[in-house]
């Protein structure tokens, strides 16, 4: 494998990792640009714009799009997050060009009325299903009550206010600001060559606007809370918790990504053998979240709503006895194990490697190699997991109780 890196002249960021050993090449635009980066007045136009995406561009059709990456069989689709929004594509190596040349069209689409006013329905539509999932709902709760006041508790769908008053020039004055070749990095993996991607982007890539905007990075300052929404219908209680933990800039974000596994992996961890295994619960996880500015621990469970308070106190005597005691040199070698066989297995695949490569040249402007991430996970110590609970133990700061219960 071999990494390369180049800056086109409107600021464009093209980062590739070839691989001639595999068969495939995967590629994604990271657009700096998510649910932080609006105003209350335009909640949701990020995750709106994405759709529109796929609507078509001036020489494209949304026929087109879609007849297209069928034909070449490639494996297309975006998303948007809190901090940016993807666009990404796997396809075999020789239908490269044409699969690069539709989606590199798409984040310039035309923005039609008719069909903004269209896909406008469908995000509406998508607001109201994902309101009937009890865990969507608490995931949007908890981030909005944990990190109120910062831009990371907007939701990333809006609401049916935002989205149903939301106007397409808006939109497009938004696709302005942030559409910007300075704003957005090409990352490339897999089967081809360094020459063919520089090729590609100068093509189809180096006419977009030049420009940056900026992004306020300021650090979170969560309170306690907790709050439960009755649900009558829900047989089951969804409990998210959320607790401060490393930024996506800080070196302790290693210590924190094996932590969660030690303690709230799905299989094999604490919180696995203490609520699971025994049946008490049908879920119950911790994760780590790492953001531009901050991060945070997320302790996910669900089970029997009349069990809900007692499961919430093992979980507490769980992180109480991790924060004190810390580890044990077993569990922190049986965690590298499992992720550093994570880091490989998913590496392997040219659409694996993407996120972390286009992930971390958009955030950190970092390089990392599998062999890098798995000396990194490899390097950590006991040491590294006592320094980072002193800093940032886990806890249950923000609780969002979604369910039967109206609170405990």
């Amino acid at each position: 494998m071999a990494f390369h890196h180049l800056t086109l002249d409107n600021g464009l960021e093209v980062v590739a990792e070839t691989n001639s050993a595999v068969h495939s090449v995967a590629f994604g635009f990271y657009v700096k640009a998510g649910a932080r980066d609006e105003t209350p007045e335009v909640s949701g136009v990020s995750h709106f714009l994405e759709h529109m995406a796929f609507k078509g561009t001036e020489r494209f059709s949304a026929e087109d799009v879609n007849r297209i990456f069928d034909e070449l069989g490639a494996d297309n689709n975006a998303a948007t997050g809190e901090e940016s929004t993807v666009y990404y594509a796997a396809t075999l190596p020789e239908y490269l060009p044409q699969a690069f040349e539709i989606q590199s069209s798409i984040l310039f689409p035309t923005l039609r009325q008719d069909d903004f006013d269209m896909e406008k329905k469908v995000i509406l539509e998508e607001i109201g299903m994902y309101a009937d999932q009890p865990s969507s709902v608490a995931y949007d709760n908890a981030m909005q009550t944990h990190f109120r006041g910062h831009p990371l508790g907007k939701s990333i769908l809006g609401t049916t206010e935002s989205v149903s008053d939301l106007t397409s020039d808006q939109m497009r004055k938004y696709h302005r600001d942030h559409y910007l070749a300075g704003n957005i990095v090409l990352a490339v993996t897999g089967n081809t060559d360094w020459n063919s991607v520089v090729e590609l982007a100068h093509r189809h890539c180096a006419h977009w606007p030049q420009g940056k905007s900026s992004r306020p990075v300021v650090a979170a300052n969560p309170r306690p809370s907790t709050r439960f929404i009755p649900k009558a219908d829900c047989q089951q209680e969804q409990i998210i918790q959320l607790s401060p933990a490393p930024s996506g800039s800080d070196p302790l974000r290693f210590a924190a990504e094996l932590m969660a596994v030690i303690v709230g992996d799905d299989c094999n961890s604490r919180l696995y053998w203490e609520l699971l295994d025994p049946g008490l619960v049908e879920s119950a996880e911790l994760g780590y979240y790492e953001y531009e500015d901050t991060g945070a621990y997320l302790t996910f469970l669900n089970g029997p709503p009349e069990e809900t308070e007692a499961n919430l106190e093992r979980i507490a005597r769980i992180y109480a006895d991790v924060n004190r005691n810390g580890i044990t040199a077993d569990e922190l070698e049986q965690a590298k194990n499992k992720v550093c066989s994570r880091l490989v297995l998913r590496g392997e695949r040219p659409m694996g490697r993407l996120g972390g490569l286009g992930n971390n040249w958009l955030f950190r402007r970092e390089y990392r190699s599998i062999a890098d991430d798995v000396h990194i996970v490899q390097s950590l110590q006991l040491s590294d997991i006592r320094k980072l609970l002193d800093q940032y133990p886990l806890g249950q700061m923000t609780t969002i109780g979604v369910g039967p219960l109206e609170g405990l």
